[in-house]
C-alpha cells in the first residue's frame, strides 16, 4: 500500500478540478470524488437550455480531463458522510458504499439552488445548476412553442408564450436575453397559426435593479438593453407562489398579482452544499445564511487544519460564488497541500485577485466590470467569448462550441434544438418515486387527455402529443 501523502477532493467542478490539476506535479496520491462522471462549465448552462450548445460542449469527462495525471483517480459516488476525527468519507453509488481515508480533504462540494424554504416552487421552477436542469428546461421552452401551435384558445395560448425569469442575476439576464433573441430571430418562420415574435418575457427580481453586483451604470445599461429586445424587467418583485400555469408575484406596495405562464425558470439564490451542515456540526464552525462554512484566512475549517473548503461552500470576506474564486482558491490549498506534503508547516492567508464580472444580453451584446473598467455592448461580448473559450476545458470542446457560436451568433440557427419527453418529465417523476408518490404518477405514452390538461410544467400530466 503506498505511503504517499492522501489527498481526497470532493467535488469536480471548478474548485475540486483546478485543485486535482494542480497537484499534478506534487508527491501525492489525489482521490477525486463526485456523484457525477463530468466537469461542469455552469456560467454556460444557460446556453444548453436555450439550444445553443450540446451538453457535451460544457460538461467533459472527468476521467477524460486527468487522463494523464497518473497520481490522481476519479470515483464515482455521492457523498454521504464526512469523519473528521476518523478522517474518512463515506460515498455511495447505487447500493455500494465506499469510504476512503485522506491526510488532506479538500471540500469542493458546490452549491444547490435555493428556493428560499420554498422547495415545493422545484416542481413547476426549475433551476440551472445540473445539466438534467438545462436539458429539462429545453425541453419545456421548446416545447411550449408546439403547445402553442396546437392552440385555439387565445388566453391559453398568452400563456405559452408568456416565459417567466425569476432572478435578476447574471443567469437570469442571460436566460431572458437569449429567449427573446431565439422568439425573435432563430423561431422566425417556424410556425403558421402564431407568430413567434409576440412571445412575452419577463424577468422578476425583488431588488431594485438587474446585476446588482455591477455597478448602477451597467445596471441601468443592461436593463435598458433587455427592455430594447422586448424583455419586461420587473423590479421590487417578489415571487409568493408558484404552480402549474402561473406565479403570484408581490409588489413593493404590499399588492399581489398573478402573472399566467406555462414556462417559469428560476434563476434566483443558492444554497451551498449539505456537507457544510456535516462540517459545521463536527467543528463547531459557522455558516452563513446560505449555508457556506466560514474558513480560516487560508480556506481551512477552523480546529482542523488537514481539511479545506474552496469554491460555492466557502465562506470568506463576502466572496462571489463565481468560478474565478474556485479557481484561485483551487490553486491556494493545492500549495499548501504540497508544502505538507513535503514536510514544510508554513501557512498562507489566501488572496483573492478579482478579474471583474461578466453578463451576455444578447449577441454582441454584454457588460464587463473589470476593477474600474466598466465595457458594454460589442467589445464587452468579445472579452465575454475569449474568456468563456479559454475556460472551457478541452481543445475540442472550444473548436465545437466556437462553431455553434458562429451558427447561432453570426446566423439564425440554434444547433440543439431537439428536445425529448423524458428530459422534460424525468426530474419531476424522480421526485415522485423518492417521496413514494407511485398513485398519482402519469402513463408518459398516455394521449387519451384534453389539451387543456397537459402541461410542460409538470410531470403529473402526460407529454404533448
Amino acid at each position: 500500500m503506498s505511503d504517499k501523502h492522501r489527498v481526497v477532493v470532493i467535488g469536480s467542478g471548478f474548485g475540486g478540478l483546478f485543485a486535482t490539476k494542480a497537484l499534478r506535479r506534487a508527491d501525492v496520491q489525489v482521490t477525486l470524488i463526485d456523484r457525477t462522471s463530468h466537469h461542469l462549465f455552469q456560467p454556460l448552462l444557460y446556453q444548453v437550455a436555450t439550444g445553443i450548445l450540446s451538453e457535451g460542449e460544457i460538461a467533459p469527462p472527468t476521467r477524460d480531463i486527468l487522463r494523464r495525471q497518473k497520481n490522481a483517480r476519479v470515483l464515482l459516488g455521492t457523498v454521504e458522510t464526512i469523519d473528521l476525527e476518523a478522517r474518512t468519507v463515506t460515498h455511495t453509488v447505487v447500493d455500494r458504499t465506499t469510504v476512503t481515508p485522506y491526510d488532506s480533504l479538500v471540500v469542493a462540494a458546490g452549491a444547490g439552488q435555493s428556493y428560499f424554504g420554498n422547495d415545493h416552487f422545484a416542481e413547476f421552477a426549475p433551476g440551472m445548476k445540473s445539466i438534467d436542469d438545462a436539458l429539462e428546461l429545453r425541453g419545456r421552452i421548446f416545447g411550449a412553442y408546439e403547445m402553442a401551435e396546437l392552440e385555439d384558445d387565445p388566453l391559453k395560448l398568452d400563456a405559452w408564450l408568456t416565459f417567466v425569469v425569476v432572478g435578476a442575476g447574471p443567469t437570469g439576464v442571460e436566460m431572458a436575453g437569449q429567449i427573446a433573441e431565439l422568439s425573435r430571430r432563430t423561431l422566425k418562420g417556424n410556425f403558421r397559426t402564431f407568430d413567434p415574435s409576440t412571445t412575452r418575457v419577463v424577468l422578476l427580481d425583488a431588488a431594485d435593479k438587474v446585476l446588482g453586483t455591477f455597478g448602477d451604470d451597467l445596471a441601468e445599461h443592461a436593463k435598458h438593453e433587455l427592455e430594447g429586445m422586448g424583455v419586461e424587467v420587473q423590479l421590487g418583485a417578489m415571487v409568493v407562489d408558484v404552480d402549474r400555469y402561473g406565479i403570484v408575484v408581490k409588489d413593493r406596495d404590499g399588492s399581489t398579482r398573478r402573472l399566467e405562464s406555462r414556462t417559469k425558470i428560476w434563476a434566483a439564490g443558492v444554497a451551498a452544499s449539505p456537507l457544510g451542515e456535516q462540517l459545521a456540526a463536527q467543528s463547531g464552525a459557522e455558516l452563513d445564511r446560505s449555508g457556506r462554512v466560514l474558513v480560516q484566512r487560508d480556506l481551512s475549517l477552523p480546529g482542523h487544519p488537514e481539511v479545506y473548503v474552496i469554491g460555492d461552500m466557502m465562506g470568506l470576506d463576502r466572496l462571489p460564488g463565481v468560478s474565478p474564486v474556485a479557481i484561485q482558491g483551487a490553486k491556494h490549498v493545492a500549495k499548501q497541500i504540497r508544502a505538507e506534503a513535503a514536510g514544510r508547516t508554513e501557512r498562507k492567508d489566501f488572496q483573492y485577485f478579482d478579474k471583474g464580472s461578466m453578463a451576455t444580453i444578447s449577441r454582441f451584446r454584454a457588460v464587463a466590470s473589470i476593477g474600474r473598467i466598466h465595457l458594454r455592448g460589442f467589445i464587452a461580448w468579445v472579452a465575454w467569448l475569449a474568456l468563456h473559450l479559454l475556460y472551457l476545458t478541452a481543445f475540442k470542446n472550444r473548436f465545437t462550441a466556437l462553431m455553434h457560436w458562429a451558427v447561432s451568433f453570426i446566423g439564425r440557427g440554434r444547433a440543439e434544438r431537439t428536445a425529448t419527453y423524458q428530459q422534460v418529465f424525468a426530474r419531476t417523476e424522480l421526485m415522485k418515486a423518492q417521496r413514494g408518490s407511485v398513485e398519482d404518477r402519469p402513463s408518459i405514452g398516455a394521449t387519451s387527455q384534453p389539451l387543456e390538461n397537459l402541461s410542460l410544467d409538470s410531470g403529473s400530466q402526460g407529454p404533448p402529443r
